[in-house]
């Protein structure tokens, strides 16, 4: 049994996108469907990893920030900002799962779950 999902969801695209495969599958949950839309709007990608003309990666890296031994949170006027904006912040707030910027944007924070790069 896995402790946090959310982590392995991250660890299943980082390990297909270094593997280079066409995508990555895992078990579905609310809040990974919620993480897959953002990442799908934020960092032109879908589940199914996208690749440069020469197959380069178009992600960098995913970092899970909030772990369920520690969570981070963040306030409305301390949103974590990303490769200085380059990036994305994934956060789940009281209005749902939302980027820093959408966050930053309704003036509200919440807890960080994951970095895009």
């Amino acid at each position: 049994m896995l402790t946090d999902p959310v982590a392995d969801m991250l660890t299943r695209i980082r390990n297909a996108n270094k593997a280079l495969h066409d995508r990555a599958e895992m078990p579905s949950s609310k809040l990974k469907v919620e993480i897959a839309r953002i990442l799908k709007e934020e960092a032109k990608l879908v589940v199914e990893l996208k690749y440069g003309r020469s197959r380069e990666r178009v992600l960098t890296d995913l970092k899970r920030v909030s772990k369920p031994g520690r969570r981070i949170y963040a306030r409305k006027d301390r949103l974590p900002r990303v490769l200085g904006g380059m990036g994305t912040a994934i956060l789940s707030t009281s209005r749902g799962v939302v980027t820093s910027r959408t966050a930053e944007a309704q003036g509200i924070g919440g807890e960080v779950i994951c970095f895009v790069w």
